[in-house]
């Protein structure tokens, strides 16, 4: 089976530019996009509806007050069901296709395992997204025409930004299901901080986002099941002044899961968001890089 890529005529990602960026901070919404090629849909047994299951749904509108901020907000619109750019390139699951997989190929990590490669298998809970195998060539399309020119734009970015201000800050922006399970049985969080267990950002960073957050009332754990995926783990290099936080919202401070919906909470979180960006910004500079700026 071979799915048409269905993005001829729509670019698969956007970036939203500032009038001036006149903050180190870059924000990025890789798993939002909500165009479900035709092609696509009619290779899946899934409706409408199901199949978004795996989408950050309204998590790009949810950060769009910080383009006014200062910041660039790259957004996806491709599907993460249809790509997931936030996995390794090559993460492939040979169980999917009808030939073989190139030798460079990961096809034995844990995300694979779980069906959620580059090209994922299933959404939600473990609903199987095709109706019959695909061929190589349609997955190695995806990852040259959309996966390679996506990160190509976000590392370009992320040196802009490095260059003008001598360190970059990348905010990951994602959601989660509201059953999100804890491990210790304690209530669901509404925000979870990824930082790769301290390795991807300086520390500083993350305390400031969890004290703004909980001083707004929200409940915020870190790294706990989330601790960030491929582009918190790949771009985060904070010795070489490359910062990068992955921030997971629950689903339910804002929409309706079951119809993918905004609810009243919308409109409330949005202002919140807006302020956490607002704080970080105001917090940034000697108080969390002062190296840094000595540096310049």
């Amino acid at each position: 089976m071979e799915v048409i890529s269905g993005f001829e005529d729509l670019e698969a990602f956007e970036v939203l530019h500032p009038a001036e960026q006149n903050v180190p901070f870059v924000f990025n919404s890789p798993h939002s996009g909500r165009h479900y090629p035709d092609a696509f849909l009619r290779a899946s047994r899934l409706d409408k509806t199901a199949i978004r299951r795996s989408e950050d749904a309204f998590v790009d509108e949810l950060f769009q007050s910080v383009v006014p901020l200062g910041a660039p907000l790259l957004k996806a619109r491709f599907p993460r069901a249809y790509l997931d750019v936030n996995r390794e390139p090559y993460e492939l699951d040979p169980k999917m296709y009808d030939d073989r997989l190139p030798s460079y190929a990961n096809i034995r990590s844990i995300r694979v395992a779980g069906g959620l490669g580059t090209i994922a298998r299933v959404v939600g809970e473990a609903q199987e997204i095709y109706q019959g195998r695909l061929c190589v060539r349609e997955a190695l399309n995806r990852i040259e025409t959309i996966y390679k020119p996506y990160h190509q734009t976000l590392r370009r970015l992320l040196a802009q930004t490095h260059v003008a201000f001598g360190y970059a800050i990348l905010i990951d922006c994602h959601s989660m299901p509201s059953a999100i399970k804890t491990s210790d049985g304690g209530p669901r969080p509404d925000f979870i901080l990824g930082d790769r267990y301290g390795t991807s950002c300086a520390v500083q960073l993350v305390d400031a986002a969890t004290d703004i957050l909980r001083g707004m009332g929200y409940r915020v754990s870190r790294n706990k099941p989330y601790a960030g995926g491929f582009i918190t783990e790949h771009y985060g290099r904070p010795v070489k002044g490359l910062h990068a936080l992955q921030v997971e919202i629950n689903r339910g401070l804002y929409m309706d899961e079951t119809h993918t919906r905004k609810h009243a909470g919308f409109d409330t979180l949005t202002r919140d968001l807006e302020k956490l960006a607002k704080a970080l910004v105001a917090a940034q500079g000697e108080c969390f890089f002062p190296d840094a700026l000595a540096a310049e």
